[in-house]
């Protein structure tokens, strides 16, 4: 009978989660905390993991964190309203965009554009869906305008994606190194 995930995904899986139990709770980052790597482990796992049940399995963890650090943690709530179903197509896109890097990948320029591609195209799919949904059905933003909402909420794009594109560099540095030794992506 065939598992769900083999030993090689269950290990990417593992350092996945582990980045995400580690970092998620703050946002930013500070002093004695790494930035939130979510997106980076949801744009990583599509190009590793690719199966549904490794993205159902981390957004599951992913609820799970945001649950014990409102309750048990500290941390604000005013995040959790009807909007926050919205990261499941968020990060359901940021996923696909992995999964869209790793066809026909090649470890040459032409393999590091697509995955380039993949990782603009996934992070501006995961702001736009994320913050849509925080707009439209958190319901803080009744009397200010589409626009104006965007316009205020576009200033912290750059800081995402250079949090992502940081684990994203830094996990295609290992990866590079495991095709320096022989080691490329298999199918999971």
């Amino acid at each position: 009978m065939n598992a769900i995930l083999s030993d090689r995904t269950r290990l990417v899986m593992f350092a996945l989660a582990a980045l995400m139990i580690a970092t998620r709770y703050r946002h930013f980052g500070g002093a004695a905390a790494l930035p939130d790597a979510s997106l980076a482990v949801f744009l990583l796992g599509g190009f590793y993991v690719r199966r549904v049940a490794g993205f159902v399995l981390l957004l599951a963890l992913a609820s799970l964190i945001d649950h014990a650090a409102v309750r048990w943690g500290g941390v604000s709530d005013w995040c959790v309203t009807p909007a926050y179903a919205f990261l499941l197509p968020a990060y359901g896109a940021a996923w696909l965009a992995g999964v869209w890097a790793v066809r026909g990948y090649s470890p040459d320029a032409r393999g590091a554009l697509r995955v380039l591609a993949a990782f603009v195209a996934g992070t501006a799919a995961w702001f736009a869906l994320s913050n849509a949904g925080f707009y439209w059905f958190s319901g803080y933003f009744g009397d200010m305008g589409a626009i104006d909402y965007a316009s205020r909420v576009l200033r912290y794009l750059p800081g995402y994606a250079a949090t992502a594109g940081v684990y994203v560099l830094a996990a295609a540095l290992l990866h590079a190194a495991g095709f320096a030794q022989g080691r490329g992506p298999r199918r999971a």
